[in-house]
């Protein structure tokens, strides 16, 4: 009797694993959220061609998707593993020219290959990079990788005016992707092949980048990331890993400088230069590294402000400067991290409360944003275009700067924005404030 209940206790006691007849298999839950977000993602790849049908829209879209591939590959090294650097567009710049060579003896018939897999050929090329400079730059981490990155990014800039053999000089290289043999009826000719060329290849980067974050390798950046010393501690060569993760990372990075040569059809020194990699350094850290879509985001406005913004205005760069600084202070996780808290917020239900807060803080920023942006174009059009006369364009309306009143009335606007930003801020501190708290005890209750 005793040992039958005994065994009756052991049986209770026993976990569901044990428990399970042997032979049955368990299956997770789907996360429902993370389907819809794929089926979005690959949906808007499909569909976007369809919607936006112009030749601009198409170049547009075309350099988002190998803007993306290069953001993400970027966020591998700096949201990944915590390696901040400055010569990222070498792996991108030097893929373009390996691929655009490749494009070249494909055109003259040196040997045959599908100008489909003329990307991979990048990737490959920026994986041995990596394999040569990433064993140099990772010697060390923290600021000297980030200030090692930023010589041999110097270097290789240098490097492209030096051997015009291989870079072109100061022209780049030319090539021709539609004079290579034609698979399938596919030429590349039209910008639409290309496009989805583009996507093809981004959806199956954007896929495997994803699973790495999932692998042990991507689990083991993540402790290098945030404690090294621990990780070494428990067994792990913290070199080894963040040699592995730029070597990946290059391998990407190469992809997207193979579609980006056949979408412009030339590369040139550009490609390679610091400024590049401080763009995507700037863009990547805007979308939110600590996140995977961050970087998807950024890459999307690094094209709108690159293509679109810079044919509003000539005051672009400052607006993305004041944009960046704005996120620094009040938004370091870039706009993901905005996503996400508010999306964490409307999942407990809080979100309803927020609604005159947000409104408030809208309407604000609205009055703040027509001062500041008609101060900034009325400096720059009185700077430089006064000679061909004072009047200019400004919301639909026709203004004198050389006139006090504009001026006068735009510095009233600007107090008066600064007057109803602050109380709707403070009305916005309150009641996120509040939300927060409530959400934290929901959580300790539930915990308890």
């Amino acid at each position: 009797m005793t040992d039958a209940v005994a065994s009756d206790d052991a049986d209770s006691v026993a976990s569901p694993r044990e428990r399970r007849p042997r032979g049955t298999l368990k299956f997770a839950p789907v996360d429902l959220g993370q389907s819809a977000l794929w089926i979005f993602f690959v949906l808007a790849l499909a569909v976007s061609p369809l919607l936006f049908r112009s030749s601009l829209s198409l170049t547009i879209l075309s350099q988002i998707g190998t803007l993306i591939i290069v953001c993400l590959s970027y966020n591998m090294l700096l949201g990944q593993a915590g390696m901040l650097s400055f010569g990222h567009a070498v792996y991108v710049g030097l893929g373009a020219f390996i691929s655009i060579h490749v494009l070249n003896w494909i055109s003259k018939g040196s040997f045959w290959m599908p100008t489909s897999l003329v990307p991979l050929v990048g990737g490959v090329a920026g994986a041995f990079f990596g394999v040569l400079f990433g064993y140099v730059t990772t010697k060390k981490s923290g600021t000297t990788f980030a200030m090692i990155t930023l010589g041999i990014g110097e270097l290789v800039a240098a490097s492209s005016l030096m051997l015009p053999e291989f870079f072109g000089g100061e022209a780049g290289i030319t090539t021709n992707r539609v004079l290579g043999e034609a698979v399938l009826g596919i030429t590349y000719g039209p910008q639409i092949q290309v496009y989805y060329l583009i996507a093809a290849w981004t959806l199956i980067c954007t896929v495997l980048m994803y699973a790495f974050t999932l692998t042990p390798l991507g689990r083991m950046a993540n402790a290098v990331r945030d404690n090294p010393e621990r990780a070494e501690f428990v067994g792990y060569n913290t070199q080894r890993v963040r040699y592995l993760v730029v070597i990946i990372a290059g391998f990407f990075a190469g992809i997207a400088g193979g579609l980006g040569a056949i979408n412009f059809e030339i590369v040139s020194s550009e490609n390679v230069s610091t400024l590049r990699s401080g763009a995507y350094l700037l863009f990547t850290f805007l979308g939110g590294v600590g996140f995977f879509f961050g970087p998807i985001i950024g890459a999307i406005i690094f094209v709108l402000s690159f293509v679109l913004l810079s044919e509003i205005t000539k005051a672009w760069l400052l607006y993305l400067g004041i944009f960046f600084l704005l996120m620094v202070m009040y938004a370091p996780g870039g706009i993901a991290s905005l996503i996400m808290m508010n999306l964490r917020v409307a999942k407990f239900e809080k979100f309803g409360r927020l609604w005159i807060p947000y409104a408030a803080v809208v309407g604000a920023g609205a009055v703040l944003f027509v001062a500041i942006v008609s101060l900034i174009e009325m400096i720059y059009h009185f700077q430089l275009e006064s000679a061909n006369g004072t009047g200019m364009r400004l919301f639909g309306l026709t203004v004198d700067v050389g006139a006090v009143t504009p001026w006068l009335v735009a510095g009233a606007v600007l107090v008066v924005g600064a007057l109803l930003m602050r109380q709707a801020s403070r009305l916005f501190k309150r009641a996120w404030s509040s939300a927060q708290v409530e959400i934290q005890e929901q959580l300790e209750r539930g915990l308890a």
